[in-house]
């Protein structure tokens, strides 16, 4: 049985360490409750062995916790707290249940965070990389309303649309990609494999080449001699490309770029109407409050441009002002259906039915405008390849026709 070095709290605050066997962190824990203690922190003194699972749970990308993990743990947690099962039971199934590490350890960490007396949604955002604000958020407010399978289920709907509706964006540009990374692996086969047997041709009958071929000759040569050197290169500058994209003001320029983009401007306009209407009307059918839902909505938004219009709102309503009117005033961002139907909402008093409708119109607005955009791509990727190919052919036919005439 492993050894655990404890820290622990008795009723009247003081804490106390010391080392106990036990046969998890969870029976310690138990053990010491029922001695008056609440568990701070355990940590086994057995050496640990070499594992590579544990390894590799240090990987984001290999383990980290998907938004189908989060979707299957909502639905699964809303439906035990349905059936009346203890809370601290319910998340000790779902432990059991998940096959991610990471995931799973989380939730451990989540249950023990309850039992010290920490409230469910406290315990959540102590996690916020994989519980965000938004879903502590709605949780405390479940908490507080007593309708927290309601809030549960609201969330993983929200998971869902957010889900459906970014593999469709996603989907829209994965074909290109694809197309793309293979024509480039392609061409630097073509470079350093097939253009230096026939430059060894050109020199040797002393030809004259064009600017076309000498060019690619000397990409050739560079690949060729400096292949090494330039793959550093290569994955240096992916690499600082990649972290430029999170700086501030390139981020800012992308999220203008995406907007003023011919084809992906009005897709990024459906895209975040929907999300700002579905995430406003979760929110808000949760009981959070309209100035907080406000805030929330635009710290999810991934547009900068929307953050500041929806700032905008929350201080207008703070005056007395409609969502539905600053909405309005931002065209260029937003719709004008979408002010419009926030605006009969406000009238009426059905604003969380009234996003909801705006949400799901708009999610399949984006749907519809992911197939249109994969529609258009095909036929442009298949004039930019086929420009590719005719440069690369023609280049290095054209000292062939020399070389015939010369002979002939």
């Amino acid at each position: 049985m492993p050894k655990f070095r404890y820290r622990a709290r008795d009723k009247a605050g003081s804490e106390t360490t010391g080392t106990r066997e036990a046969g998890d962190r969870f029976e310690l824990a138990r053990a010491l409750r029922r001695e008056g203690y609440t568990l701070i922190s355990a940590d086994s003194k057995e050496k640990k062995k070499l594992d590579i699972s544990s390894f590799l749970v240090r990987i984001p990308f290999i383990n980290r916790v998907t938004i189908t993990d989060k979707i299957i743990f909502s639905k699964n947690l809303a439906v035990m707290i349905t059936a009346g099962l203890p809370l601290t039971r319910a998340l000790e199934v779902l432990s059991r249940e998940t096959h991610n590490k990471k995931f799973k350890d989380i939730i451990n960490n989540i249950i023990l965070q309850i039992r010290d007396g920490h409230a469910l949604a406290e315990s959540f955002a102590r996690h916020p990389k994989v519980f965000p604000q938004l879903y502590s958020t709605m949780i405390e407010a479940g908490e507080k309303t007593g309708k927290l399978q309601e809030s549960l289920l609201v969330l993983a709907n929200q998971m869902q649309a957010d889900y459906d509706i970014i593999r469709k964006v996603r989907g829209a540009i994965m074909y290109p990609a694809i197309v793309l990374t293979a024509m480039f692996g392609v061409g630097i086969f073509m470079m350093i494999y097939v253009v230096p047997t026939l430059t060894q041709v050109f020199t040797e009958l002393n030809v004259d080449l064009p600017p076309t071929t000498k060019f690619i000759i000397n990409v050739s040569n560079l690949l060729t001699n400096y292949g090494l050197y330039a793959l550093i290169g290569f994955i240096v500058f992916i690499i600082l490309f990649i972290q430029g994209l999170k700086t501030r003001p390139v981020k800012n320029a992308i999220d203008v770029l995406l907007i003023r983009l011919p084809l992906f401007g009005p897709l990024t306009k459906k895209f975040n109407a929907a999300r700002t209407a579905r995430t406003l009307s979760s929110l808000i059918s949760a009981g959070v409050p309209i100035l907080e839902s406000i805030n929330i909505t635009g710290r999810v938004v991934q547009n900068h441009l929307y953050t500041v219009v929806l700032e905008e709102a929350r201080v207008n309503v703070q005056k007395g002002e409609t969502i539905s009117a600053t909405i309005l005033r931002h065209e260029d961002l937003y719709p004008s259906l979408v002010g419009e139907m926030i605006a009969v909402g406000e009238e009426t008093g059905e604003s969380v039915h009234m996003l909801i409708e705006v949400a799901t119109f708009y999610e399949a607005q984006v749907a519809d405008a992911t197939r249109d955009i994969s529609t258009i791509i095909e036929p442009v990727l298949m004039i930019v390849i086929g420009i590719a190919v005719g440069f690369f052919a023609v280049s290095m036919i054209q000292p062939m026709y020399s070389i015939s005439s010369q002979i002939s």
